[in-house]
């Protein structure tokens, strides 16, 4: 230990995190509305009703009841393109507005809090994390960034395992045990690992110390901040944010929202951190969160890097030739990206094809995507396989044919005598 931390480069060290104005895709004007979401038919979206009804199909196919809990278990499916809502639909009696579970897909939301926060000029990527939450602030903790954090690069010890492997599991520990009173406290008490930066490693406790890290910039502003700075301002009626009993928001895991709400979430982060024409989060905060994470290419390959590519609390779509890694998601292009959660929770954001996708589900058993993928299913209709819902999808949509323009009127024929 004492090797690691000697080896460790202060935070003033290390280049600094320049947000760069932009995004790597074109954001379209927007027809602004207010109320429910402004929809439009297969075909004026350029998608194919046929395939897209093969995709509902797959989608919504089985529903395990309550006591075996197998096979695909869709809870909602929301699909928006070009701004405008094109399917929407439920199973296991939910509806429009049922607040869902969203898993690590709050990993994400917590994110774009944070790219609210950055973009008021509250707290910067660069920030020892020290500097605003004290438990970080012991030797080689306090060398820690923000931006560290915000890409699972923070060193910290962790081991991210679920109920298939609870003995051992810190998330587990955190979530439901000893350390559930105060979960970001619990998370900045584990020892040094790898230096700040140098190590990729996915951690639900990170994105809690994160949240915690928010509350001296916000001071009494912060139990309200997600609704002043992101539900409100989208609309976002269903969402349910919370806080551990130290009052941290469980960044982590515990967001609930409707499908069309998380869509409208996606919508913005989609158009580069914009809504309805107002800047929500920082310029340049969507590029830098879809960037993929330094410190992956510098950590040996694992199962979580092949099943998805870490960005900053997000995921992208781009593998590594270095390392023959091919795209997590080949059906969808280079630019998607997209949050992720458990027991089937994914929300997908395709800038070259103008798309959202949303689906919440509650499976307990998974399809086999990747070779190697641990705990499941072989049986392709059996079980929910993200490979075979994406390949549908890219089937349905047709990414370079823009809306339809409707015919001109057929000019009047001239009155009779008429020149």
């Amino acid at each position: 230990m004492l090797t690691l931390l000697a080896s460790l480069a202060t935070a003033a060290d290390r280049p600094p995190i320049a947000l760069e104005p932009g995004v790597p895709w074109a954001v379209p004007e927007r027809e602004r509305w207010t109320g429910p979401w402004p929809t439009a038919t297969p075909e004026e979206s350029g998608i194919d009703p046929a395939a897209l009804e093969a995709l509902a199909a797959y989608t919504f196919r089985r529903t395990g009841d309550e006591v075996d809990r197998k096979g695909s278990r869709t809870n909602a499916l929301v699909i928006v393109r070009h701004g405008k809502l094109v399917y929407e639909g439920y199973g296991r009696e939910t509806t429009a507005k049922t607040p869902l579970l969203a898993w690590s897909v709050t990993k994400s939301f917590g994110n774009t809090v944070y790219g609210a926060a950055v973009h008021e000029g509250l707290i910067s990527l660069d920030d020892p994390v020290c500097k605003h939450y004290a438990p970080m602030c012991g030797p080689g903790h306090d060398q820690v960034r923000v931006t560290d954090m915000m890409r699972m690069s923070s060193g910290l010890h962790w081991v991210e395992t679920y109920e298939a492997s609870p003995i051992f599991s810190s998330v587990t520990a955190m979530l439901y045990s000893r350390g559930s009173a105060d979960m970001a406290a619990f998370t900045a008490a584990q020892p040094m690992s790898h230096p700040p930066g140098a190590f990729w490693l996915y951690s639900s406790g990170d994105s809690n110390v994160l949240s915690a890290a928010l509350k001296g910039p916000l001071g009494a502003r912060y139990d309200d901040y997600p609704w002043t700075a992101l539900f409100e301002p989208l609309g976002m009626e269903s969402a349910v944010y919370e806080q551990d009993a130290a009052g941290t928001f469980v960044a982590s895991s515990y967001l609930y929202a409707s499908a069309p709400d998380l869509a409208r979430w996606a919508q913005m982060v989609l158009d580069d951190g914009t809504w309805q024409g107002q800047r929500l989060l920082a310029e340049g905060w969507v590029r830098y969160s879809t960037t993929i994470a330094p410190a992956f290419y510098t950590t040996a390959l694992s199962y979580e890097h092949v099943s998805s590519n870490p960005g900053a609390q997000w995921y992208v779509n781009l593998g590594d030739p270095n390392r023959s890694l091919d795209p997590p998601w080949p059906s969808l292009p280079p630019d998607a990206f997209g949050a992720s959660g458990h027991w089937g929770k994914f929300v997908w954001i395709v800038p070259s094809w103008d798309l959202v996708v949303v689906r919440m589900g509650d499976d307990r058993e998974y399809g086999c995507s990747y070779p190697g993928q641990p705990e499941c299913v072989e049986d392709p209709e059996a079980a929910f396989t993200k490979h075979r819902f994406l390949e549908l999808l890219a089937e349905a949509v047709k990414p370079h044919a823009p809306p339809p323009v409707a015919p001109p009127e057929p000019a009047e024929a001239p009155a009779e005598g008429a020149p």
